[in-house]
């Protein structure tokens, strides 16, 4: 047989097996038993593994497990992989059809057109394809970075490794949800029985931990599925077609390029379709093949989301309708006290193991003396166990006519159960709080994971297991201990070397020269974050002036109401507080004056930008910093009506085109450095 003949061969079996596949995951019609398709498969390998010249990375075979991975690699996002608001009820439901209409200007009497499709209880993920084939897939993660899962997502059959027509954009983000069908997840389960290994609690936490394996070849043995409901990024060559104009349209487009979508997906006019079609669904739930928490809807036509926009973490055009929590009786053996990063003392039920909502929970949440007040919930008592939004265990009611004689009174303990030092319980707030501050170990294991946090003093290396360990072997007192660990002592901690104590004192040394604004929010003040630290270093220019500050003073900043003001003064005025700022500056922390900027400085005050895309000159976050030190407001998320204008640097994907659909001027790099550069008020 000639190679141009077993090139066809070969070539006929990769498309007979994707047609099949196609049938199986997309159509859900499989035309060939299983048996032949494994043969047609085993084929295909036998050929390739007797020619090898002729692999190609888009082949069906190619899904097998790679070579085992040492980590995985971070992807940021180009376009945020945002959350979704909730409603419980159908009033919620009304109330968000309601600020659609209203935002949109719309009459009662005028329907808007919904998408809706079951929300699958699964894995959120991204799959970039360019030029039509498969060539990453990353996990959600923070919705700004995530995982690169390239090799295990390349193990699911139902994801195409290559589209199929020739009509999608040259490069293409679809979002969907990989999840274990219950059948799959029941056959998992028996397998790991069979091999008298731990089972899954629930499908969800089977796909997250068959996804997150750093060897493929674990990934290709579970039975993972995929389901598309959106797309990120979208970049087109000129003359192509652009996405359909509804979000319907455009799931349908995915099923033709042979991407899997929810059979159960509707298009419903109006806000009662959208409340029968949440009963429905309510009422199939238990005989679908795979568990779902909610149905999610979106206002269908595109050019109406677009107008819509987003707010921080969300688009004002989507919102997901939860399914009432699974709720199941059990015995409320104890109440614990935990004390958390604030010093917050949160009573936490020790409850008799109960299974609730595919998770056996034997822990739940109080919340707060209040809460308990309120419950007039009592050790030994019969309680009420909910899964909230199916997610975090907490007591939700007492059934008060089993309550057994002598059932005690849960009573707040005076003094820290971590530190000994005085329980506080402020009027006004709900919280009770341990007084110990850092000098709680409790609290000082938090405040140090977060003052090495990323946005915080990003110290590269220390991650939360390693701060437990250098808290529990005494070598971290406090924050500033850090600048005082030794080679030795580093290097001989367990998983530790030479190698990686050298990168992780040398990050430490780093992280010395800071911002005043960033060391403010690595204090972790209550309600402090981000933006009120940098509109604190910018009103008041030095540390001195803002703990030498009263509440009154502290109100006079933008972002400072009473109660900031409030948790503010009462962090710094603290002896240990003062002390551990104080040795923290007298071990090196430092950061550059901050100048006094004037009105005729600030040509961009009251003017909203955003960036996106990559700058040559400079990184994104500097060109951030600069434009807010000239009074912009600035975001990296989408832009919408309110956004004066786009900076848009290479690669600036679709947050370019959705400015350009709204008419947003758009600058580019030469104009920001023109500005920047001259502080001309003018552009």
């Amino acid at each position: 047989m000639t190679e141009s003949t077993v090139e066809q061969q070969i070539a006929a079996l990769r498309c007979e097996i994707d047609e099949h596949n196609y049938r199986y995951y997309v159509e859900d019609e499989p035309s060939v038993p299983d048996a032949e398709y494994d043969r047609l498969f085993q084929q295909l390998l036998q050929l390739e593994q007797q020619h090898p010249q002729l692999l190609i990375a888009s082949s069906p075979s190619q899904r097998v497990g790679a070579a085992a991975l040492g980590s995985f690699q971070q992807v940021q996002h180009e376009v945020p992989m945002l959350s979704l608001d909730n409603a419980f009820n159908d009033q919620d439901l009304v109330d968000f059809d309601r600020r659609v209409r209203d935002r949109l200007k719309l009459s009662d009497d005028y329907p808007i057109e919904y998408g809706a499709e079951p929300k699958l209880d699964g894995i959120a993920v991204s799959l970039l394809y360019e030029q039509g084939q498969l060539v990453r897939g990353a996990t959600r993660g923070d919705g700004a970075v995530g995982e690169n899962i390239s090799l295990n997502v390349r193990t699911i059959n139902a994801i195409p490794l290559q589209l199929r027509g020739t009509d999608w954009p040259q490069r293409l983000e679809v979002r969907g949800e990989i999840y274990l069908p219950k059948a799959g997840f029941d056959a998992l389960n028996a397998r790991m029985r069979a091999s008298d290994l731990k089972e899954f609690v629930n499908p969800r936490n089977a796909a997250a931990g068959s996804l997150r394996q750093l060897d493929s070849a674990v990934t290709a043995t579970r039975p993972l599925t995929f389901c598309a409901y959106g797309f990120g990024v979208v970049e087109y060559a000129e003359g192509q077609n652009r996405l359909p104009d509804s979000h319907t349209q455009l799931l349908l487009q995915f099923k033709r390029w042979g991407l899997p979508i929810n059979p159960e997906m509707a298009s419903l006019n109006g806000i009662q379709a959208c409340l029968d079609y949440y009963q429905q669904l309510a009422a199939k739930r238990a005989s679908l093949g795979y568990e779902i928490d909610g149905i999610v809807y979106k206002v269908n036509p595109r050019a109406l989301q677009q107008q819509l926009g987003f707010v921080a973490r969300a688009p004002r055009w989507a919102i997901a309708r939860k399914f009432p929590a699974q709720e199941e009786i059990t015995r409320l053996l104890d109440v614990d006290f935990q004390v958390g990063r604030t010093g917050a003392v949160t009573p936490v039920a020790r409850l008799e193991p109960v299974f609730v909502g595919g998770v056996t929970v034997s822990n739940a949440t109080l919340h707060n003396m209040d809460e308990v007040e309120r419950l007039d919930v009592r050790i030994g008592d019969s309680v009420v166990v909910r899964r909230a939004g199916d997610v975090i265990p907490q007591v939700a009611r007492v059934v008060l006519e089993r309550r057994p004689d002598g059932a005690c009174i849960v009573e707040l303990p005076q003094a820290c159960p971590v530190c000994g030092s005085q329980v506080e319980r402020i009027e006004g707030e709900a919280a009770a709080r341990c007084s110990g501050g850092v000098s709680c170990s409790a609290q000082r294991k938090q405040a140090i994971k977060h003052y090495v946090s990323r946005k915080a003093m990003d110290i590269d290396g220390l991650g939360d297991k390693l701060v437990d360990l250098l808290v529990d072997k005494g070598l971290l007192q406090q924050l500033a201990d850090l600048y005082q660990l030794q080679h030795p002592q580093v290097a001989g901690l367990d998983r530790m070397g030479d190698k990686s104590a050298d990168n992780l004192l040398a990050s430490i040394e780093l992280s010395k020269q800071t911002t005043l604004a960033k060391f403010l929010y690595s204090l972790g003040i209550r309600e402090v974050g981000e933006a009120t630290a940098g509109s604190l270093a910018r009103h008041f220019l030095t540390l001195d002036a803002i703990i030498a500050a009263d509440e009154e003073d502290l109100q006079q900043v933008s972002d400072v109401g009473p109660v900031v003001a409030q948790h503010l003064q009462l962090f710094l005025q603290q002896p240990q507080n003062l002390e551990s700022i104080r040795a923290l500056t007298a071990a090196g922390v430092t950061w550059p004056e901050v100048k006094v900027v004037s009105a005729e400085q600030q040509p961009l005050a009251g003017r909203s930008f955003a960036i996106t895309g990559k700058f040559e000159a400079m990184a994104r976050p500097d060109a951030k910093a600069r434009l807010e030190a000239l009074g912009a407001k600035v975001t990296t998320g989408v832009p919408t009506a309110k956004t004066d204008a786009l900076i848009a640097g290479a690669k600036a994907g679709s947050k370019l085109a959705k400015a350009q659909a709204l008419g947003i001027e758009v600058w580019d790099e030469a104009k920001l450095l023109e500005l920047l550069q001259a502080g001309d008020s003018t552009l």
